[in-house]
């Protein structure tokens, strides 16, 4: 053997331990990557199956209950096709209910949004006892709503409730708060004492404004007023933006407390007031009044597809007035 040859095997062999040495190396990499996706899905096992069981199992079985005529009891059902979509289409009370639910959300959200921002920014200040304000303010929205729909009933009651008992003081008549025209109001009333909800998310957003952009606005002498309208609201639009969403999403499937202050028994659907009688009233009713399990999944598979339109439409129009505060250095 020459020497060239000689050095072709020597070269060739430490190639095959260079690279069987990469390949040992590359395996313990390769088994901690694989160890770590194992872990991962191990803990998200339990929402993942509860995903399937719970939500996508049940609008898989709306959707083709939406296709049949059945009515949850009488075997006697049939396929329909579409035929529930047509009538949902052409039924003049179900674009009532959906105009009245527009109507609610289109009020309610941006009250409760401005409602919750106003006791954010009072609760940030520097206040004596402001934990415990805090606190208080926070409470209502942790009651659960079937107390709170029991409660608002109670106040309300036109015979015994406490608010006519305080308009009675002043000589006004006992008002009918739980019928037309004032229910509304009253579901308002409702929305707006749960805003805790929304506070606690607008503080944590204020909280997370940098101080040195307030302190650089008042040493070019902004008053407070532009302040928080140029500085503190442009950096919260992605917690407004959010806050829109989930608030629009709620409004729009707004239902138990429809129910519980409704005059009457639940069954009897014209114990709910006209004004509150919503697009998840409607579908409640086709339910469960009148049993018609088919065409209350097709209502409930279209009111899905308009969520999902609304939910892109806010996206839309809103992409050039949000303001994400990210450190440059972060994106690299």
């Amino acid at each position: 053997m020459t020497v060239d040859q000689m050095s072709s095997v020597a070269g060739r062999a430490g190639a095959a331990t260079s690279a069987g040495r990469a390949r040992g190396a590359d395996r313990p990499r390769t088994s901690m990557t694989a160890r770590r996706h194992r872990a991962f899905y191990l803990f998200a096992s339990p929402w993942i199956i509860g995903f399937l069981l719970l939500t996508v199992a049940p609008m898989a079985y709306a959707l083709w209950l939406s296709f049949t005529t059945f009515d949850g009891i009488s075997p006697n059902w049939r396929y329909v096709g579409l035929g529930n979509y047509r009538e949902l289409f052409a039924d003049s009370q179900t674009w009532d209910a959906l105009g009245r639910t527009g109507l609610f959300a289109v009020t309610s959200v941006p009250l409760s949004i401005l409602a919750g921002l106003g006791l954010a920014v009072l609760v940030n200040r520097p206040l004596k006892a402001r934990g415990l304000f805090r606190t208080l303010l926070y409470l209502p929205a942790v009651i659960p709503p079937v107390g709170a729909g029991i409660a608002f009933k109670q106040l309300f009651d036109q015979n015994s409730g406490a608010v006519n008992g305080v308009l009675d003081i002043f000589g006004i008549n006992a008002l009918g708060w739980l019928a037309d025209p004032y229910a509304r109001y009253v579901l308002l009333m409702a929305v707006l004492w749960g805003a805790g909800n929304v506070m606690i998310i607008s503080l944590a957003g204020l909280q997370d404004v940098p101080r040195e952009l307030h302190e650089a606005a008042r040493i070019d002498g902004a008053s407070a007023w532009r302040t928080f309208r140029s500085v503190t609201v442009p950096l919260l639009s992605p917690v407004l933006l959010f806050q829109t969403v989930t608030g629009v999403i709620a409004s729009v499937q707004t239902v138990m407390p429809l129910l519980l202050a409704a005059d009457g028994t639940v069954v009897g659907v014209t114990a709910i007031p006209q004004s509150n009688y919503q697009y998840m009233m409607h579908v409640f009713a086709e339910y469960f009044a009148f049993g018609r399990y088919g065409y209350a999944s097709a209502l409930l598979w279209v009111l899905f597809v308009l969520i999902l339109v609304v939910t892109g439409l806010i996206f839309k129009f809103t992409s050039g007035a949000v303001f994400y505060n990210v450190d440059p250095e972060a994106k690299k």
